[in-house]
């Protein structure tokens, strides 16, 4: 791992509105994401193209796509840390977790489903956050390219439950 431990406080806020049916949670931004100020922006990292794929439209390639996309699809979007000490993006150095608080994710919106995009996102909802809000949460395969075990079409055919 390379890189400093730093404690960061999430930089991004949330993406939902009331018509919003899912939730999909990362664990916290990549160091891609933060510097972009929105989910999932490593060039490698292939949420998008999975969920793009799934809802049959195109890759959206801008913030204001992104965020469009999530919107018109019913998707909301966040992560289960608020601030933790991380060395640059690697979730297995991830440490003093504070929790994100999804009240009013889930106050707002009518929330169907939660969804968490790979192992350390489902652990720190399981932990903090489930038994604050009472609601399971689906761990999904990450997407992130660290997850290099997994194919896009494995990942898309995974990911398929959100529909």
């Amino acid at each position: 791992m390379k890189g400093k431990e730093t404690t960061i406080v999430h930089p991004i806020e949330p993406t939902y509105d009331k018509n919003s049916r899912i939730l999909i949670l990362g664990s916290f931004p990549s160091v891609k994401s933060r510097e972009m100020m929105y989910f999932y922006g490593h060039p490698q990292n292939r949420f998008w193209k999975v969920v793009a794929t799934l809802y049959k439209e195109n890759v959206p390639m801008t913030v204001e796509e992104r965020h469009a996309f999530l919107l018109r699809n019913r998707i909301a979007a966040w992560d289960s840390i608020h601030q933790c000490t991380i060395i640059g993006s690697s979730d297995s150095s991830i440490k003093d977790v504070i929790p994100n608080d999804l009240s009013p994710i889930l106050e707002t919106a009518k929330i169907e489903a939660i969804y968490c995009n790979g192992k350390k996102s489902w652990e720190m909802y399981h932990k903090y956050i489930e038994p604050v809000c009472g609601r399971e949460a689906i761990a999904l395969p990450s997407t992130s390219p660290a997850n290099a075990a997994w194919s896009l079409e494995k990942l898309i055919d995974a990911w398929s439950v959100i529909l």
